[in-house]
């Protein structure tokens, strides 16, 4: 099966030579999709401008090393044929892969030119680090979850989300009309890609800001109904953070959790023409780093010597909240599942969690077992369901292994 392994960006000649040829360059039309993503997603600065979220002056928070071979290890495909932890690298489009168990390195692998101090984007995962944040910045008494947004953000008056408060923002279940639809031309979507500059403008349009497109959007049914995956309300929920606490995103990032976990570089975000961080899917930092987030996480908020995150936050999300209001097409992936805070409760019972993003990016918390899976990955799709179900049944796979026998 080797030769069906993806080619990797170098193997396809992506932005090789000097200078590279025409058709080899990522565009604003083309750079996440394949073949160009399998460069792009590692060399994001290259292609937009950013903003650190610094790491800040101390020294990295050490994590243990003691290396298993679980490349053999079994699970069942979507499509109902066994595969191997080998096998799913190899064929799921893998740029790297780190597997935590009791805070220790198990696993620690890099593919397609990533190396452990190139930052990678995040997509989606960004909205989880978004409403991590959110916490603390409610346990410091800055924010009133049950605040309508209007009353943070007088702006928001005239638009769909001047009455929603922000905990049904970050539980996703605004009524507010948004199409997430990746991809399709100017679906509410495609307006925040070109938004956030992520891709072009029409011609004879002056590029609007995340912003502008926020103010835009409609409501069209009760708050709190039910919920539905929407990405623009996570930049929704960062703008009322940064209103409420006098900074801009990424300086709040840093000051509340990235310099406080001894991560050991530097974060970033891509911003729009207004300086704007993407909140809800610009994100990018290491393998390693993202780790240590998420091992952060299954501590219960507690790392590097520290509480950071507090725990009733936590353990509002590994608890699910209403999930009466998650259904299909959501349950597809997590039967027994929920979204909160930003968050995919992957099991309410077990009380495991992810961040996910398209493309295939994930950090995978199970803090019962103390295992943490990060992977991240340049996929042909925006969603591909089969890759999502053998990435969850891959975790599950890699926990058994490390907690049974």
């Amino acid at each position: 099966m080797q030769e069906n392994r993806p080619k990797t960006a170098r193997e396809m000649g992506i932005m090789a030579g000097f200078p590279p040829p025409a058709e080899k360059r990522p565009t604003l039309e083309n750079w996440d999709l394949a073949p160009f993503n399998r460069w792009s997603f590692r060399n994001m600065r290259s292609l937009f401008p950013t903003v650190d979220v610094h790491r800040g002056p101390g020294a990295p928070w050490v994590l243990p090393e003691a290396a298993q071979d679980l490349a053999q290890v079994q699970f069942r495909r979507f499509d109902g044929t066994g595969n191997t932890i080998a096998g799913w690298l190899r064929d799921s489009y893998t740029d790297g892969l780190i597997v935590l168990a009791r805070g220790t390195v198990a696993i620690e692998h890099y593919e397609n030119g990533l190396e452990g101090r190139v930052p990678h984007l995040s997509q989606s995962v960004a909205k989880s680090l978004v409403g991590t944040l959110a916490g603390i910045l409610h346990h410091e008494g800055l924010v009133d979850l049950a605040a309508p947004l209007a009353t943070l953000v007088p702006e928001l008056i005239d638009c769909g989300y001047g009455d929603c408060t922000l905990d049904q923002a970050l539980d996703m279940q605004s009524g507010v009309r948004f199409t997430e639809d990746y991809g399709v031309a100017w679906s509410d979507m495609t307006r925040v890609d070109v938004a956030s500059g992520w891709r072009p403008i029409r011609p004879g349009e002056i590029r609007p800001t995340i912003r502008d497109v926020i103010l835009s959007l409609p409501k069209v049914r009760g708050h709190g109904e039910l919920f539905e995956y929407r990405s623009i309300e996570t930049d929704v929920v960062a703008w009322a953070l940064e209103r409420v606490a006098g900074a801009g995103l990424a300086s709040l990032l840093s000051s509340r959790i990235w310099s406080r976990l001894g991560m050991e570089e530097n974060g970033f975000f891509t911003v729009d023409g207004a300086g704007t961080a993407l909140a809800d899917g610009g994100f990018n930092a290491t393998l390693r780093d993202y780790a240590r987030f998420g091992l952060m996480m299954a501590q219960n908020g507690h790392a590097n010597g520290q509480q950071i995150v507090p725990e009733g936050w936590i353990d509002g999300i590994r608890r699910g909240g209403e999930r009466g209001k998650f259904g299909p097409p959501y349950d597809l992936a997590s039967p027994n599942g929920a979204y909160r805070r930003f968050w995919w409760v992957q099991d309410v019972d077990a009380e495991t969690f992810m961040a996910r993003g398209v493309f295939g990016q994930m950090i995978w918390v199970d803090p019962r077992n103390e295992v943490v899976i990060v992977k991240l990955s340049s996929w042909p799709d925006y969603l591909i369901p089969a890759f999502t179900h053998d990435a969850i049944a891959a975790c599950a796979a890699l926990t058994d292994a490390l907690t049974c026998g």
